[in-house]
């Protein structure tokens, strides 16, 4: 499942710079290990920047989340459009790659080039 959320321009650069590998999230849908998350700079308005992570860990422990909430471990994807060939895209370069409009997301550790 792809969930399309909101991300504001602090928190997109830290995940775009891979310093931040994890959302913290309401627990308002059914997030899964394996989902993906398309994260959409805004700023009041979509910037236009839009990121795809894939989740790799969920907790939702109330021992150590605030109720309500989810912490979830992230990781960045590859993007790769039905007929295109496959691109490795860097951290710094795949930020800008729209999540809309593309068919099929491979993440990382499943390209064999």
């Amino acid at each position: 499942m792809i969930h399309e959320l909101k991300t504001t321009p602090e928190y997109f650069e830290s995940v775009r710079k891979l310093d931040k590998p994890f959302e913290i999230r309401r627990d308002d849908r059914p997030y899964k290990e394996g989902d993906f998350l398309a994260l959409n700079e805004y700023d009041g308005d979509y910037t236009g920047r839009s990121m795809l992570v894939q989740v790799t860990y969920v907790l939702d422990d109330p021992q150590y989340c605030k109720d309500g909430f989810v912490t979830m471990g992230i990781k960045p994807c590859q993007i790769v459009a039905q007929g295109e060939s496959i691109m490795r895209f860097s951290a710094f370069s795949y930020a800008s790659v729209p999540v809309y409009g593309r068919r099929e997301a491979i993440p990382n550790d499943h390209l064999h080039l």
